[in-house]
């Protein structure tokens, strides 16, 4: 794919339409680069971790949420599992109440009632 790479401190404002947001060992190979590409293909810039080099990688991500117009949350087994992600969801929920983003959660593998009721993972 011809993704456009840019350094954590370039990301300029409205950079991205999409920003997508997963555990990298759950759905990296399968799901996610399969949405990418559709997107992509459709013409939608999309955020990926992948598109970002050198520099603050964490710094990086918090920008890229606040300079895309939406987030797509992947939800799955592992997502929960990782400080990272937690970081990553705490921001992108800070910037839906703030300024609006709007936020869609994508339940990948699993059950929206173990995360509803925490239960599995999300209850761990």
């Amino acid at each position: 794919m011809d993704s456009q790479r840019v350094s954590s401190s370039s990301i300029g404002p409205s950079e991205y339409e999409v920003f997508l947001s997963f555990w990298d060992e759950d759905a990296r190979h399968n799901f996610i680069d399969h949405l990418y590409a559709a997107l992509h293909r459709k013409g939608i810039r999309t955020f990926r971790i992948d598109d970002l080099r050198g520099g603050d990688i964490a710094l990086g991500l918090l920008h890229a949420i606040e300079k895309s117009r939406l987030v797509l949350v992947i939800l799955s087994d592992n997502y929960v599992c990782y400080s990272c992600c937690l970081d990553e969801l705490v921001k992108i929920m800070k910037c839906r109440k703030e300024m609006g983003k709007i936020v869609f959660p994508v339940f990948y593998h699993v059950d929206p009632s173990h995360v509803r009721n925490q239960r599995g993972s999300y209850g761990e």
